[in-house]
C-alpha cells in the first residue's frame, strides 16, 4: 500500500511560481509512475501531468505545457510539479497520484494511489 503526502501549496499571485512535492512510502518507488491531477471548485478532477517511472517519459496536459513541469527523484522517493507563470485559472486543490503499471497514463481511473491534496490559491 502506497501513501502519498502533497505539500508546497500556498496563495500566490499571477506570475509566480510555486513548487509541489509528493513525498511517498509504503512500496517501491521506481516501479510507479507519477501524477498531477487537480480539482477547481465545482468542475471536475483533470490531469495536469504524468511521468513513467524512469522519468523519461512525461505526458502534460495542453493548459499547463510550458508553464509547468514534472520531476521525481527516484532516490528520494519524491515527485515534483514545478509551476510557473501561474494563473487565476489555476487556483485549484493539487492531488498527487501513484500508478503501478509504470506508464504516464493522463486518465484518472487509470491511478492506484492518491494524496489528500494540498491547495493552490492564485489571485489576480
Amino acid at each position: 500500500q502506497v501513501q502519498l503526502v502533497e505539500s508546497g501549496g500556498g496563495l500566490v499571485q499571477a506570475g509566480g511560481s510555486l513548487r509541489l512535492s509528493c513525498a511517498a512510502s509504503g512500496g517501491t518507488f521506481s516501479n510507479y509512475a507519477m501524477a498531477w491531477f487537480r480539482q477547481a471548485p465545482g468542475k471536475e478532477r483533470e490531469f495536469v501531468a504524468a511521468i513513467n517511472w524512469s522519468g523519461q517519459g512525461i505526458n502534460s496536459s495542453r493548459s499547463v505545457k510550458g508553464r509547468f513541469t514534472i520531476s521525481r527523484d527516484n532516490a528520494r522517493n519524491t515527485a515534483y510539479l514545478h509551476m510557473n507563470s501561474l494563473k487565476p485559472e489555476d487556483t485549484a486543490i493539487y492531488y498527487c497520484a501513484a500508478e503501478s503499471t509504470g506508464w504516464a497514463s493522463d486518465l484518472l481511473d487509470d491511478y492506484d494511489y492518491w494524496g489528500q491534496g494540498t491547495q493552490v490559491t492564485v489571485s489576480s
